[in-house]
């Protein structure tokens, strides 16, 4: 459960996120749709704990975000500019990434490759890979690890239309898992099927629908 009370984020005193008041249950899909700019990476950052709000806070199963805790626990993320590197191939990189944590198996490497599409390829130096598979495997590092949270940015970016019924049988099963899932994205089509609950950010304000 993610808890979000009366958030708000400024930056050199322009306010990128204005009085933000949300809950996210687990197991559920939500969508973050809204245009370029609108502040949906920011506020998918701050629920990463990757930035400290100006007032407000987050509270993680009852923890708050900087005080009781740093980051989410058990957390899969895509976000803008994520780089995994180029000189490796797929499987590579997921296994350095493995070390982190210690809790993927190499089969569970194996499996998120797959269920990615990528196993043709994972023998291919990501330096090889185009945009679109760059992106699956971005996905294949964002679920591999089975986490309870996961958050994604414009996850379908350079994906062709079969890649994104892909991805979200993808996100559907990880739901089935007990996942929650924030996905954040200009593309409302892309995610009108699989989402429980869509929320329009504008100007780094909330509204329904």
């Amino acid at each position: 459960m993610i808890e979000i009370k009366n958030l708000s984020k400024k930056i050199k005193k322009t306010s990128v996120l204005s009085d933000i008041n949300l809950e996210f249950e687990n197991g559920k899909i939500y969508g973050l749709f809204g245009r370029n700019g609108s502040g949906k990476t920011m506020l998918l950052r701050s629920i990463a704990g990757l930035i400290i709000p100006t007032n407000g806070k987050i509270l993680v199963d009852g923890k708050e975000l900087h005080n009781d805790i740093s980051f989410p626990p058990n957390l899969g993320i895509i976000i803008e500019n994520m780089e995994l590197l180029p000189q490796f191939n797929a499987y590579k990189n997921l296994k350095i990434l493995s070390k982190i944590k210690k809790t993927a198996t190499d089969q569970d490497i194996e499996d998120a490759i797959e269920r990615v599409g990528l196993s043709n390829v994972k023998d291919l130096k990501l330096k090889k890979y185009s945009l679109g598979m760059k992106q699956r495997l971005n996905i294949a590092q964002a679920i591999f690890e089975k986490p309870e949270l996961l958050l994604l940015d414009e996850p379908t970016n350079a994906i062709d239309e079969k890649g994104v019924e892909l991805i979200n049988e993808i996100l559907l099963e990880e739901k089935k898992r007990g996942c929650t899932i924030i996905i954040a994205t200009h593309l409302k089509d892309d995610i009108n099927s699989i989402c429980d609950e869509i929320i329009r950010i504008d100007k780094g304000m909330i509204f329904n629908g």
